[in-house]
C-alpha cells in the first residue's frame, strides 16, 4: 500500500497521507507521489480543488524520529551534507507546489500535526480542523531549525513575535487556539470534519476556477510587492477573469436572479 493514497470524487482530488501507525510521518514516497499527482491534476479539468489529509488519528507528525535515530531520515548515513541539503531542497518542492498551485488546496487536519506536517498544512490555502486537532513546531525538541516552509509561513500568518514563541517553546496548541491565531480557518466536530470539509471543497471545485487561480496568486504576491505593483497586477488579472465564460455566466445569473453554473473556464 502506498504511503500516499490518491483519489478523485465530485471534482475534488484527495491526497491522504497513509502511515497511520507512524502518525503519517513523512517519507520520500509521499513527496514523490504527491508531486507527480499534483502536476497531473494541474491540467485535469475534472479536478477543481484538492484536499490533503491524514489517515488514522493524525494529520502528520512531520519527520520520522525513528529514522532520525538511525541516521536515515534524509539520504542515509553515507550521504554527504551537500547530498542531504540537495535532497531536502527537492522534498521542499511539495510545500512550494501546494503554496503556488493554480487550484485551491485545502488541508483537512484530523488530529495532531507537527514539524514538516505543520509546514504542509500551512502551505495549503485553507485549513479545516477537527476539534481534536493539535498543532506544534516540534523542531526544538529534536534540535532542528525548521523546514518545509514553517519559518516563512508562521511568520507571515502570525507575525515574528508569535512565530518565535511557537518555535522556541514547541508546545502543542489546540485547534481552538490555532483558530484564534489565524492558523486555522474553521474548526468542526471530529465526526463531521470530513463531510464538512468535502462540502467546502466541492463548493470551491464547482466555482470560477480561473478567478480562484488569480486570487490565490495575487494574495501570495502581496506579501512581497508594494501596493502600486499589486494595483497594476490586479488591473491585468481582473480583466483576464472578465474574459472567461464563468464571468459571463456569473453576470447573467445575477441579472436573472438565479445561482450561476460555473464550468471552470
Amino acid at each position: 500500500m502506498a504511503d500516499l493514497e490518491v483519489s478523485v470524487k465530485n471534482r475534488v482530488g484527495l491526497l491522504t497521507l497513509n502511515r497511520p501507525d507512524k502518525l503519517n510521518a513523512l517519507t520520500r514516497q509521499m513527496g514523490d507521489i504527491g508531486l507527480a499527482t499534483l502536476q497531473e491534476w494541474q491540467h485535469d479539468p475534472d479536478v477543481g480543488a484538492v484536499v490533503l489529509t491524514g489517515a488514522g488519528r493524525g494529520f502528520c507528525a512531520g519527520g520520522d524520529v525513528s529514522a532520525m535515530h538511525k541516521g536515515t531520515e534524509i539520504g542515509g548515513v553515507s550521504s554527504t551534507l551537500e547530498d542531504k541539503i540537495d535532497q531536502l531542497r527537492q522534498a521542499h518542492g511539495l510545500p512550494w507546489l501546494l503554496h503556488t498551485y493554480p487550484k485551491v488546496v485545502i488541508a483537512v487536519v484530523n488530529g495532531p500535526t507537527a514539524g514538516a506536517g505543520l509546514g504542509l498544512a500551512l502551505s495549503c490555502d485553507l485549513r479545516l480542523a477537527s476539534e481534536q486537532a493539535r498543532f506544534g513546531t516540534a523542531y526544538a525538541r529534536v534540535g532542528y531549525g525548521g523546514d518545509y516552509g514553517t519559518t516563512w509561513q508562521l511568520t507571515n500568518l502570525v507575525g515574528q513575535a508569535k512565530a518565535k514563541e511557537l518555535f522556541f517553546l514547541p508546545d502543542m496548541i489546540s485547534a481552538q487556539e490555532a483558530h484564534a491565531l489565524g492558523l486555522v480557518n474553521r474548526v468542526f466536530p471530529h465526526d463531521r470534519l470530513m463531510d464538512e470539509a468535502l462540502a467546502i471543497a466541492e463548493r470551491i471545485a464547482a466555482g470560477p476556477l480561473v478567478s480562484y487561480r488569480y486570487m490565490k496568486a495575487n494574495i501570495n504576491a502581496s506579501t512581497t510587492v508594494d501596493f502600486r505593483t499589486m494595483l497594476d497586477r490586479e488591473a491585468e488579472t481582473h480583466l483576464r477573469c472578465g474574459q472567461t465564460e464563468d464571468h459571463k455566466e456569473g453576470v447573467a445569473a445575477f441579472m436573472e436572479k438565479r445561482q450561476p453554473v460555473f464550468r471552470g473556464r
